[in-house]
């Protein structure tokens, strides 16, 4: 259902911390015309977390609104589980394709609580859900066993792994039933899970070179590996620079710079550092975007 590539989008703001709408609305039409197959907002990297219950709801409705050809998978993820219900519930009122649910943070459920907390979701919310494992944000992992526990639930419809951890992927995609999606949460490394069988990705870089990374994921899927390889290793320096400082920090600059926003996210992220400017600035001049 959500294969391919899907970029998980910034919210841009204005210069008074206002979300700016003509510019999500422009985002939305760049991420379309330059190949995007999934819109994912507000994810960690949409600041979902600063965004107040009514801006997180108008941000979706304005994705949705205008997006013509791409699904979109929404993030409504929360700590809470009945917040986390609440939210998929609007999201699928709103006409949203999916949602993409992220593990709850803070709290370090055990594998049961995480296991009960995605079958509430999905049996009370009756929509498609991407699961969201990113124990680096959230403190807990989701194991392989509990997620093919999951995997058997009508709704849940894959996973978005951001666990770093390709032991787990393997065994993941290896034990993984027919039809359950599994999409990296690393742009780094996509390429690699799509060679072990992964179906696509849920891309930070693709909000500022989504036709690159859409024709890199779209290769690999082919099997035209030695292509995809060539666009990864000219990818390979955005996919860690954009990684300097806390995501999104960094990509919030790149789009600023492109007319997207301001550069600022909410706090308590701040502006990119100067040290995190020397960092990028290269690889942005290596990719062709001196003029931005």
């Amino acid at each position: 259902m959500f294969a391919g590539t899907g970029t998980a989008i910034v919210t841009p703001f204005r210069k008074d911390g206002s979300v700016d709408e003509e510019m999500l609305r422009r985002l939305v039409d760049f991420q379309e015309e330059n190949g995007a197959d999934v819109l994912v907002p507000c994810g960690s990297t949409g600041e979902s977390a600063t965004l107040s219950h009514e801006e997180h709801i108008h941000v979706l409705e304005i994705v949705i609104d205008q997006a013509k050809k791409a699904k979109v998978l929404a993030g409504a993820g929360s700590n809470s589980t009945s917040e986390a219900v609440t939210l998929s519930r609007k999201a699928k009122d709103l006409g949203a394709d999916g949602i993409l649910s992220i593990s709850p943070y803070c709290i370090k459920p055990t594998q049961e609580g995480l296991y009960l907390h995605y079958k509430t979701i999905a049996e009370k919310s009756d929509c498609p859900m991407i699961i969201y494992n990113i124990p680096g944000r959230t403190g807990v992992n989701i194991s392989t066993d509990t997620l093919m526990r999951l995997a058997e639930i009508p709704g849940i419809a894959g996973v978005k792994e951001a666990s770093g951890n390709m032991q787990q992927i393997q065994s993941v995609l290896s034990r993984r039933p027919e039809g359950f999606e599994v999409l990296s949460g690393d742009d780094s490394l996509t390429l690699p899970m799509i060679c072990l069988g992964a179906d696509g990705v849920i891309s930070v870089a693709a909000n500022c070179c989504p036709s690159l990374v859409s024709e890199m994921v779209r290769n690999a899927r082919r099997g035209k590996f030695d292509i995809a390889l060539n666009l990864h290793n000219t990818l390979l320096p955005l996919f860690n620079a954009l990684f300097c400082e806390t995501n999104p920090i960094p990509v919030k600059y790149v789009m600023g710079r492109m007319g997207f926003g301001t550069c600022t996210p909410r706090l308590p992220l701040t502006e990119l550092s100067e040290d995190g400017k020397r960092t990028l600035e290269p690889v942005l001049r290596g990719l062709g975007f001196s003029d931005i």
